[in-house]
């Protein structure tokens, strides 16, 4: 982590040392800055992966990247793809299992923390 002087902007680097966005994995709390957010990077190759069924107290912000995911959001299903961004609200059951062509998305947790209430 570098924090620039000036500003009290930080750079975060990858903890695996790359230099790309490429097969990026990683969770993100506490971020610097009064982010107020919590991140999930999340990238697999892997059909039929993802949490099981839970909630949170606070919104979920999906921006999928690559490929798709089936999601179920309170009991509804509803494919995500590549270019979309999805909003589950706070206190919604939601789960997901990731496509054939895998999954790359950003997920946002509107917290500076994760808080997950496990419902499976």
């Amino acid at each position: 982590m570098t924090e620039i002087a000036k500003s009290g902007a930080v750079v975060i680097n990858r903890a695996d040392g790359r230099d790309d966005g490429e097969e990026w994995t990683e969770n993100y709390t506490e971020l610097p800055g009064g982010a107020g957010v919590s991140l999930i990077l999340e990238s697999t190759t892997k059909e039929g992966s993802g949490p099981r069924l839970h909630k949170h107290p606070y919104a979920e912000t999906f921006i999928i990247r690559r490929g798709s995911a089936i999601f179920t959001v309170d009991g509804e299903e509803l494919i995500g793809k590549a270019g979309q961004i999805l909003v589950v609200p706070a206190d919604t059951p939601h789960k997901f299992r990731t496509g054939p062509g895998g999954y790359e998305a950003l997920h946002i947790h509107a917290n500076p923390t994760f808080e997950t209430i496990w419902l499976e």
